[in-house]
Parts: C-alpha cells; sequence; structure tokens
C-alpha cells in the first residue's frame, strides 16, 4: 500500500488512454494530440510504464535525447511531465483539518505526524488505527475521521477544504466519489459551500466530473 498510485503498474497505453479521455485546460490539451504514436515511441526508447517515465523525464539529459525522436518534442515532454506531476499532489497539513478535529493535529505532531502522506502509513488498517488512538491519546473516532480525510486528500486537486467538504457529506472515500452522481455532488457540494462559505464562488460541474473521474485513479487501499 501507499499514498500514491502504484505508477510501476500504469503501462503507457493505458496512461494514453487514459489522457484521451480526461477533460484538460486548453493550455494542456496539447497532450492528447498524436497520443498513440508517441506513446509509441517511449515505449521503443524502452519506457514502458509511469515509473519509468517520470524517472526519465526528470534527468535533463534524458528529456533532450527523448525530444530528438521525430513526434516528441521538448514542450511536450516537458508538459507532460508536469501532468504526471500534478498526479502526485503535495499531502495537506493536518493542522488544516483543525476545524474537524480539533486538538488532534497537535498531538499528532508530537508524533511526528503532521500531513496526511505522514498518516497514511498508520491508518490502513482497523488494528493500526487503534494503535494510534492509544500511543496519542485521541478518541478512534477522531482518527477515523482523519482517515477518511486522509483518504480523500489522496484525490487530485483534493485540498485540505475540499477534501472536508466532501467528509462532511459523506463523500469519505475515493470508490465512493468515483462513483458519486456528478450533478448530485456538484448540487450538494455548492450547498454546503452555501452554507459554510468554504469558498467564494460556486465550484463548476465540469470540476466535479473532472474530478469524480480523477478518483478513479486512486487505489481503495485503506481497510475500513
Amino acid at each position: 500500500m501507499a499514498y500514491y498510485p502504484d505508477f510501476e503498474k500504469i503501462d503507457l497505453k493505458t496512461f494514453g488512454q487514459k489522457l484521451t479521455k480526461v477533460w484538460m485546460p486548453p493550455s494542456r490539451r496539447i497532450l492528447k494530440e498524436r497520443i498513440d504514436e508517441r506513446m509509441e515511441t517511449l515505449v521503443k526508447a524502452d519506457i514502458h510504464n509511469l515509473k519509468q517515465l517520470i524517472t526519465t523525464l526528470k534527468k535533463p539529459d534524458k528529456i533532450k535525447q527523448l525530444a530528438k525522436q521525430e513526434c516528441l518534442d521538448l514542450a511536450w515532454l516537458t508538459l507532460l511531465l508536469r501532468e504526471l506531476k500534478s498526479m502526485s499532489p503535495k499531502p495537506n497539513l493536518l493542522t488544516d483539518f483543525e476545524e474537524m478535529v480539533p486538538d488532534a493535529p497537535r498531538l499528532l505532531s508530537s508524533a511526528g505526524i503532521t500531513n496526511t502522506a505522514k498518516l497514511y502509513d498508520r491508518v490502513t488498517t482497523k488494528a493500526k488505527r487503534e494503535k494510534l488512538a492509544d500511543e496519542t491519546g485521541i478518541d478512534i473516532l477522531i482518527i477515523e475521521q482523519l482517515t477518511h480525510l486522509t483518504d480523500v486528500s489522496r484525490i487530485k486537486w483534493a485540498g485540505a477544504k475540499f477534501s472536508m467538504m466532501l467528509c462532511q457529506l459523506h463523500y469519505d472515500t475515493p470508490l465512493k466519489i468515483s462513483c458519486a452522481n456528478p450533478e448530485q455532488l456538484h448540487r450538494c457540494i455548492n450547498a454546503l459551500n452555501k452554507e459554510k462559505m468554504y469558498y467564494k464562488g460556486q465550484i463548476g460541474l465540469n470540476d466535479i466530473r473532472v474530478f469524480i473521474d480523477a478518483a478513479s485513479d486512486v487505489p481503495a487501499d485503506i481497510e475500513y
């Protein structure tokens, strides 16, 4: 089990097919162009999965070498790396959940646990959660809340505020979110936002659709 998806298990053909289906802002839509040909070229360069691709693209000499291929160029490869990095979102700070779990972030910080990535390994099973509750003195129900917040935080674009909103609406696992009806979740999210004013503006329906799609990339590894 790992906080982020297992990129070694995602082959380039599967990734390419995924890119063709997901919504992207205009600035990134170039990634979809000639996608089959480009993925095939990367495979011929002995790059077979996302872990290998990320490792390669992070090396300036390697990315320049790839850019010499006829259907690849430096701008496209650089944009591809940016897209891949977004699949490993920055962990949320536990202090940002203070509204839902008062005092727990302070107690966990004393144990060296300050963000969702650090908490993840300590809450993946019921036994681990009970042990953490005993060690920190935090009520098990609060630990369970933090577990759901951590699980949802693994999804691309799930900041602390949005994660809290989702958990309050009982969309508290990536699996539940990936199965959600976009229109219904959109209505619920904006109703809660109107009540509590987490954000100034409304959250768009297309944003919800994109987020639901991103949730399907997160493995259901936490045992409930």
